[in-house]
């Protein structure tokens, strides 16, 4: 089912029928077996980096495309479309910069970002630990600091891009205060004393290599420290924000092609001598599912607005991640459900579409921290604002 969608500019619309043509291309004929064999696609990340596509949301000094969020979502979505865990990767690699883009000196963005942004450099994000997944204030992984350097001591879990990426971007506390005691730091592999444990094994998102980082004293230049020390909590909840958006649309754009190849499935297919998008119990089930893909899409790109406003976007980011993977969870199910036995088998993609679907609910900060954040804002009160923007 096409997509309708409004952008900006013509420069906008031009850079997601390019989108649409890499997918097409350089993604489609890869990703089944690029998943069946769980074989992390480098190369594709390195096209989609040469196209620009890995450098959206950032200002064009750093070399970046310094489109709108509504942009870079909406590209996000399109190859998740196809491909969600190459679309998952792109949007962990832009978090992996954003540190860098925001609170790095100028310094810092002139050699470390173009590299990232180009996609001569693969970025990872490194947060979560395995004691403390959701709360990120529970670190242990430390910092400690000598002379011109800092010694870094711990592991990282859930890894996006573990032991494939070139650089890690790691919060590690620097002291013991909960939530000023935790810096940035940008580390670069092969660094002495980093490895990767063996990527997990997934039910879902197989091509997009997940392991545990281990830091076993690995000293880090301290100008590779972004921002001041204590300042890593807020940024690393900040790019979370941005995340979480990512997460929204790839969740949305995994849901659009679960419809569409049911929609694709039930025209063809024949019952009782009509195709079965004619009788009506199945004609239903897929007008729920379009309207659930419908209904993340506005959701995501209404928190894009804010974001391109300047204004805060916290809790609309939050429910949208959370609208968008619900609804990609239940679309994909009941597009497993429309093609029936077939649906169930790894003949169709579908079964593939449903097993991706459920780690959306939980990266990013689970569906229940989503509810938790949404509730706590409510909590705040606050008045409604009106923004005048000039654009959509």
């Amino acid at each position: 089912m096409p997509v309708r969608r409004l952008v900006p500019t013509q420069e906008a619309a031009d850079l997601l029928d390019l989108t649409r043509e890499l997918a097409r291309e350089e993604l489609a004929p890869r990703v089944v077996a690029a998943e069946a064999e769980a074989c992390f696609p480098r190369e594709v990340f390195r096209t989609l980096g040469k196209a620009g596509l890995l450098s959206l949301p950032y200002p064009e000094e750093f070399g970046g495309g310094a489109q709108p969020a509504v942009v870079h979502l909406q590209v996000l979505e399109e190859l998740a479309a196809v491909w969600a865990g190459v679309a998952v990767g792109v949007s962990v690699h832009g978090m992996s910069c954003w540190a860098l883009a925001t609170a790095g000196t100028p310094e810092q963005q002139a050699t470390l970002l173009p590299e990232l942004l180009s996609g001569e450099l693969l970025g990872a994000y490194c947060l979560s630990e395995p004691h403390a997944g959701s709360d990120a204030a529970a670190m242990r992984t430390r910092a400690v600091r000598d002379g011109e350097e800092y010694v870094l001591t711990g592991e990282k879990a859930w890894t996006t891009h573990g032991g494939q990426a070139d650089s890690y971007t790691v919060m590690a506390r620097t002291s013991a205060d909960r939530s000023r005691g935790v810096s940035c730091f940008v580390v670069p592999a092969g660094s002495a004393g980093l490895s990767a444990d063996r990527a997990e094994s997934k039910m879902g998102l197989t091509a997009s290599t997940t392991a545990t980082m281990r830091f076993a004293g690995v000293r880090v230049a301290a100008d590779r420290r972004v921002g001041a020390e204590g300042d890593g909590l807020p940024l690393a909840l900040a790019a979370l924000d941005a995340g979480r958006l990512g997460i929204a649309a790839v969740a949305t754009g995994l849901a659009q092609g679960a419809l569409d190849d049911a929609v694709a499935y039930a025209r063809e297919r024949e019952a009782f001598g009509v195709p079965v998008i004619e009788h009506q119990g199945l004609a239903f089930l897929l007008a729920d599912m379009a309207a659930a893909v419908e209904t993340a899409r506005a959701t995501y790109l209404s928190a894009a607005r804010l974001k391109d406003a300047g204004q805060p976007y916290g809790q609309q980011a939050a429910i949208a991640k959370l609208v968008a993977t619900d609804n990609a969870m239940r679309v994909t199910t009941d597009a497993v459900q429309v093609l029936g036995g077939y649906g169930y088998t790894s003949a169709y993609p579908v079964e593939r579409y449903m097993r991706e679907a459920k780690v959306m609910q939980i990266f990013e900060g689970t569906n229940q921290i989503q509810r938790m954040v949404i509730s706590r804002e409510l909590a705040r009160g606050g008045r409604p604002t009106t923004t005048v923007t000039g654009s959509l």
